[in-house]
């Protein structure tokens, strides 16, 4: 096994990979890191606490059995508040900085104005993160250090998977909270589920690959939604290209499973939902060639 995380000691995310890849299966978790720079405490009105709401905690443990398998891992180490890789990377809020944004700054998505950008306004119970304003050189320097190291990483993992395999196949790992997760809707259970897989509706992978994972999951006893309330975010939509041979999928889980949200403490279902992931991944594995085309 082949630990690829950048020697520095301010490395922002972790891989773990084979070379060459002994499948196309790429695991992904951009919103479980921890760290958050002494300079974004500084510029915060809120503690570490409240931006620790905000992470997908725990998913990177939940996966990292699964290069066992063969799949490559990476997983971000710097906390979704400070930069969300699942965002583009310019997608910033004109109100929260102290000069003008450059023209190819996003500002009006639906994702800023929810205060949820790049660097999002909020944290994870709506409350404001910053003291003052940011200036576009603090944004820009975390997309330079953070988004696009993790991007052109991931990017390579999934090229290599081309390479070896002819197709790569991406599983974005996530967690919802519990309230989310009991607005979906699924035409099995009705409403309320477990797990939202996201494809954007078709768009971002082929439904082989959507149809397996609900099929395993659904016969380890969890309730899957598909593409709401989750249909799949900037990774999802960028990297799943079904016709270039990449299919990206993203997997909410909802975090009443395996957390208790009001502590961030586990509980006794992250083993289970840890030892499921591994046998879906082993699935993968040994079945990822009923994914590409007859």
């Amino acid at each position: 096994m082949k630990s690829d995380t950048p020697a520095r000691g301010d490395a922002t995310f972790h891989v773990v990979a084979q070379d060459p890849p002994p499948t196309p299966l790429v695991f992904a978790s951009p919103h479980s890191g921890i760290h958050y720079p002494a300079e974004m405490l500084a510029a915060a009105a809120v503690g570490p606490e409240a931006l620790r709401r905000s992470e997908d905690a725990l998913v990177d443990q939940m996966i990292a059995p699964t290069a066992e398998t063969g799949a490559a891992l990476i997983t971000a180490l710097y906390g979704r508040a400070w930069m969300d890789l699942n965002r583009a990377p310019w997608e910033l809020d004109p109100a929260m900085y102290s000069d003008t944004l450059p023209d190819f700054a996003q500002g009006r998505s639906a994702r800023v104005a929810a205060g949820l950008g790049a660097i999002a306004r909020v944290a994870g119970e709506g409350r404001e993160i910053y003291a003052r304003k940011l200036t576009f050189a603090e944004a820009r320097a975390r997309v330079e250090s953070t988004h696009q190291p993790y991007h052109n990483a991931l990017d390579r993992l999934l090229a290599r998977a081309r390479a070896t395999h002819g197709l790569a196949v991406l599983l974005d790992w996530h967690s919802m909270p519990e309230a989310a997760a009991r607005t979906a809707v699924t035409p099995r259970h009705g409403k309320g589920c477990d797990i939202v897989l996201g494809d954007r509706y078709g768009a971002a992978c082929t439904r082989k690959l959507t149809d397996l994972v609900e099929r395993e999951l659904e016969a380890m006893g969890y309730r899957v939604a598909r593409n709401a309330p989750y249909a799949g975010g900037y990774t999802t939509e960028h990297y799943g290209r079904p016709a270039s041979r990449t299919h990206a999928l993203q997997i909410e889980i909802s975090r009443s499973l395996y957390l208790d949200e009001k502590t961030l403490e586990p509980t006794g279902g992250l083993a289970r939902l840890t030892a499921d992931i591994g046998r879906l991944a082993a699935v993968l594995a040994a079945d990822w060639r009923q994914l590409k085309p007859a």
